[in-house]
């Protein structure tokens, strides 16, 4: 308990804030981080695909310990494995709950185990990726596999905005709470603050919608009078901006060792009862 309350006081709005920014632009110096970002897409898109059809117990769990292998290795911020962590068990602890309540029994929690195995697999090789690439790496090579010049920055753009929209947040949430009345009195297991709570966070929406609309019309703005989309439509442009994208050694190797540890857990995990 103490362990959990220390972790609460150190959460704010600030230290998220930070959190984001280090997973979307500090893990620069690691080694997954200077490989081409089109073999981490192309990576991804495999460990993100391919958990789906595998029901072996085995396979998943050799397939997870890579995962948490790479994981480790792109420095993934605590608070996003324990944000990873608290929405698989919230996901899997209700499906297990209405399993008991319509009837089930404690055998049912084996497919249950086998779904929260391809969760993990999936969420944390997204997490691998997306922190060892930056928004504007991500983006390239987004646009360098195909994808639509105007698709790829809107990742980017997403990136970039997202810690100024959750700060705009914060400010919206503390002047509810400036302006507002609060409850006088908690009621039972304070169900008159919580009430109050949810009620002025939804409603911080509603302008931050509107401020984020403003914001965005402004950006297409500056971008087309700098003649965004005439530049994303000229293929040398295009083939300047992708230059310094270029397939090494290294990322040969990153591919064949995982393809090599993929095939010997298939092959293990399929001779295993």
């Amino acid at each position: 308990m103490e362990l959990v309350r220390s972790f609460l006081n150190k959460i704010s709005v600030e230290q998220i804030k930070i959190e984001l920014l280090n997973t979307a632009y500090g893990n620069g110096h690691t080694f997954l981080a200077r490989l081409d970002p089109r073999t981490l897409i192309l990576w991804y898109l495999f460990f993100a695909i391919a958990p789906w059809f595998i029901f072996n117990e085995w396979i998943l769990f050799g397939l997870l310990a890579l995962m948490t292998v790479t994981t480790v290795m792109s420095r993934v911020s605590p608070l996003i494995i324990v944000i990873l962590i608290f929405g698989l068990v919230s996901q899997v602890g209700y499906l297990f709950v209405f399993t008991l309540f319509f009837g089930g029994s404690l055998e049912g929690a084996l497919p249950l185990l086998v779904l929260t195995m391809k969760l993990s697999v999936i969420s944390l090789a997204s997490i691998t990726v997306f922190s060892s690439l930056d928004p504007e790496r991500l983006s390239d090579g987004l646009l360098s596999l195909g994808l639509p010049g105007h698709v790829s920055f809107s990742i980017a753009y997403g990136y970039r905005i997202l810690p100024t929209l959750l700060e705009e947040y914060h400010h919206l949430f503390l002047s509810f709470r400036l302006r507002g009345r609060s409850p006088g009195k908690n009621g039972f297991l304070y169900w008159r603050s919580i009430y109050y709570f949810i009620k002025i966070s939804i409603l911080c929406f509603y302008p931050l919608f509107l401020s984020t609309a403003k914001r965005a019309r402004t950006t297409v703005e500056a971008l087309e009078t700098r003649g965004f989309t005439y530049a994303f439509n000229r293929a040398e442009v295009k083939r300047l901006k992708l230059s310094y994208l270029r397939f090494s050694r290294r990322d040969g190797a990153f591919i064949a060792c995982s393809a090599v540890y993929v095939a010997a857990v298939l092959w293990i995990g399929g001779m295993l009862p």
